[in-house]
């Protein structure tokens, strides 16, 4: 199993109507990619400098399908709407051994 990790730090002053929008286009996108087969969104409430402002850890089958998801047109799209309104992000992908 692939786990996909994405942690994303939110420019200053972007309302929270926005962070919760781009969540739940997040969200939806197990709707459209067959090849995502967990996800989970998160919203930070940590108060710490270091802290970031949202999580998503997804799972998929294999590293073709994680590559299938990171050039998925709906996938992309909400990756554009991200760039908007991010400082910056970090990532981590890694193989769960069972």
């Amino acid at each position: 199993m692939i786990i996909h990790v994405v942690m994303i730090k939110f420019k200053d002053g972007v309302k929270r109507d926005k962070i919760l929008e781009i969540k739940k286009d997040i969200e939806e996108l197990k709707l459209y990619i067959p090849q995502l087969k967990n996800m989970e969104v998160g919203l930070n409430f940590a108060k710490e400098d270091r802290a970031m402002d949202l999580v998503l850890i997804a799972s998929f089958d294999s590293k073709e399908d994680l590559e299938i998801y990171a050039k998925d047109k709906t996938h992309q799209k909400v990756i554009e709407k991200i760039k908007e309104v991010a400082s910056y992000s970090k990532v981590v992908d890694y193989e769960k051994v069972t």
